[in-house]
């Protein structure tokens, strides 16, 4: 088991790495424009030219995660300084089953899912911030279309 000094460390390198321009861009994508209400929509999305930003950002967290599940950070500590993989899980949280399927890839997010799915009342945490990242979407979309008419 890592000191939390240990943690500290290892979460502060974690925050330095999201700092890295290309990531950035590729999270500002995900959290502003994936927003996927269907598995059909997710397959299209992640399999056209957003593909690459789709894998680094759910690539990323994944790696992240597995610190915790290989013992290297303590998971409380993970989850209390990057909630941000809450909404990340949770964009893909309802597909992840048939996904894994048809990529035929069975361990694919399976990191980010187990440290997600350990903290309490994980599922109210995902359904709240899925509910609050379609919201944000459809009155960006709303605004977009307002502007353009």
């Amino acid at each position: 088991m890592p000191t939390p000094f240990e943690s500290a460390q290892l979460n502060l390198k974690l925050f330095e790495l999201r700092q890295e321009p290309l990531l950035r861009e590729a999270r500002a994508w995900f959290f502003a424009d994936f927003n996927p209400e269907s598995f059909d929509e997710l397959a299209v999305i992640a399999g056209g030219e957003m593909n690459s930003w789709f894998r680094m950002v759910l690539g990323y967290w994944d790696m992240a995660a597995s610190l915790v599940t290989s013992g290297a950070i303590d998971g409380d500590a993970f989850r209390a300084a990057h909630s941000e993989v809450y909404v990340t899980f949770a964009k893909v949280a309802p597909y992840i089953d048939e996904l894994r399927v048809r990529a035929k890839e069975p361990l694919f997010c399976k990191h980010l899912e187990e440290v997600v799915t350990r903290a309490p009342n994980y599922e109210t945490i995902l359904a709240t911030r899925r509910a609050m990242a379609l919201s944000v979407a459809k009155r960006r979309r709303a605004s977009d279309s307002a502007t353009t008419a």
